[in-house]
């Protein structure tokens, strides 16, 4: 059954446009899909932190004063990686140097995104008090799953895309797409590894939600098992891809990226659980904690409790009593 469905597949199309044009007080504004995916990316990323982290009792919303920070450096890392590690793109004889500002073309890393948003995620953390391994935590399958939404972005663009093949899910290519190999014929059918990376990370997030509510992952290992789930299967993708890029000691360079997210990911797992092999007792910093309008906290407020001197007449009636007792 699984062989004769797999017969009907062809190939799977590219979009035939990345982009499309509409007219704002007669300026007409290109939108390309690739930003769409990953504004699509961004969004769900903080409604899943944000009820993540509201669960564990931080003021709803906070997430967005923190994204404030780190989606801004995440992009901007994520750009100056790819420019750094695509260098021939951008310096040199016949290339276009302002093409690195033109970042709706395609172009961003996710290990520069993520050095980048770790910072402004940090600041955000400081600036609101959240702990930022718990951040982390409820940070990681929906960042994950914007992942896989921003890969939609490279089908969109025809680019990023794998070695020849001849599996009848192949990847449909315009030969006259800039980024089709030299030399191959017409109608070559690629490895789709947008969609590879698309089933792998949405696997991923089942994986993470079973994994932290099954050995409640905290201070921040539900982040490192997502690097190791992320770069291991990052490893593999870009294995196949046949983009240029920097190649070292026989790997290229977002391979190397991606052996070192699966190192780090098992480092903060090992070390982490040894640190902290307790809970975290709350999303907050101490002494930096939210108190929800109309909460009452008996230890920091003298609310509906009567310290005022009673009345003489009570007092004189008191003493009169415990004597009539006392005899």
């Amino acid at each position: 059954m699984i062989r004769a469905a797999l017969d009907v597949v062809t190939s799977i199309p590219s979009p035939p446009v990345s982009s499309f044009t509409i007219n704002v007080f007669s300026w007409n504004l290109t939108i390309h899909y690739y930003a769409l995916c990953i504004i699509a990316g961004i969004i769900v990323a903080v409604f899943m932190t944000n009820h993540r982290l509201t669960k564990r009792g931080a003021e709803p919303w906070v997430v967005v004063d923190i994204a404030l920070l780190a989606v801004p450096l995440a992009i901007i890392a994520a750009r100056m990686y790819h420019v750094a590690t695509h260098p021939g793109f951008y310096f040199g004889e016949g290339s276009d140097f302002w093409a690195i500002f033109r970042i709706w073309e395609g172009g961003i890393a996710i290990y520069g995104a993520l050095i980048g948003g770790a910072i402004g995620a940090w600041l955000g953390c400081r600036w609101t008090g959240i702990r930022f391994t718990a951040f982390a935590d409820a940070l990681a399958p929906g960042l994950l799953l914007a992942q896989a939404i921003g890969r939609f972005g490279n089908w969109f663009n025809q680019e990023l895309f794998g070695l020849p093949t001849d599996v009848p899910w192949g990847l449909e290519i315009d030969s006259e797409n800039p980024a089709f190999p030299a030399g191959l014929e017409p109608g070559t059918l690629f490895h789709p590894t947008f969609l590879y990376e698309v089933i792998w990370n949405t696997l991923g997030v089942l994986v993470l939600l079973w994994a932290g509510r099954k050995f409640t992952l905290q201070w921040a290992r539900l982040f490192g098992l997502y690097l190791v789930w992320y770069s291991a299967g990052r490893i593999v993708w870009e294995s196949i891809r046949i983009d240029p890029s920097e190649v070292y000691f026989g790997l290229r360079t977002n391979v190397w990226a991606a052996i070192f997210g699966v190192v780090l990911g098992l480092v903060i797992l090992i070390v982490q659980k040894r640190r902290h092999p307790g809970l975290e007792p709350s999303p907050y910093q101490p002494g930096r904690e939210w108190n929800p309008a109309g909460a009452v906290q008996s230890q920091d407020t003298n609310d509906f409790v009567d310290l005022s001197e009673p009345p003489a007449d009570a007092v004189a009636e008191g003493t009169a009593t415990s004597t009539v007792a006392a005899k």
